[in-house]
């Protein structure tokens, strides 16, 4: 005995879409693409501008602030306090630095505020001590005093020394403003022959 199984009837064709159902889909197929061209790209791009801009107007600012001394706040980098020889103490304040470089000598220019102990910390550090410091001598040159703007005319006692050293180490001029013995201003131009 054989059995047949029941024919199963052909699928019914389904009939081809509407134009206007097709052009719907295809407009909103084109839409959705280019809202995310918008995202992937635009948001990225517009981001990247407005940054530029507020880089480039906060380099502005900080170059306003210090292009009248030539000195810009905050502490020079490790490798430059090395190079020259200039270990800022902890503490210090008012810490500002310059650093100008040519075919003849590279100088690094600092200036901070520091206690009693850090200004001993710091003449330590460059291989000299408190009585090397000598009352009214005013170490740094014209020149330097023009590209810092550093004026050593208000009140004193200041004091200074020059730790002169051999080639290839750098050479100091340090003048120190003592008006608050407690929390000496310090002044340093540090120079290297290339």
């Amino acid at each position: 005995m054989t059995m047949s199984l029941p024919r199963q009837a052909a699928p019914p064709d389904e009939p081809p879409p509407r134009p206007a159902e097709d052009r719907r889909h295809r407009n909103r197929r084109r839409a959705l693409t280019l809202l995310i061209i918008v995202l992937l790209i635009g948001v990225p791009a517009g981001y990247l501008m407005i940054s530029a801009a507020q880089s480039r107007n906060s380099g502005k600012d900080k170059e306003a602030k210090y292009s009248a001394t030539g000195l810009t706040a905050g502490y020079p980098a490790k490798v430059q306090q090395r190079i020259y020889q200039v270990l800022i103490p902890h503490p210090a304040d008012r810490v500002a630095y310059y650093e100008t470089n040519n075919w003849k000598t590279s100088r690094l220019y600092v200036q901070f505020r520091t206690t009693e102990p850090g200004l001993e910390t710091f003449l330590d550090a460059l291989g000299v001590n408190r009585a090397d410091l000598k009352k009214g001598a005013i170490t740094v040159g014209d020149r330097d005093k023009k590209i810092t703007g550093w004026t050593f005319t208000s009140q004193g006692p200041w004091w200074g020394l020059t730790h002169s050293q051999k080639n290839p180490a750098p050479t100091q001029d340090v003048v120190v403003n003592m008006s608050n013995p407690v929390l000496p201003m310090v002044y340093v131009v540090s120079r290297t022959v290339p």
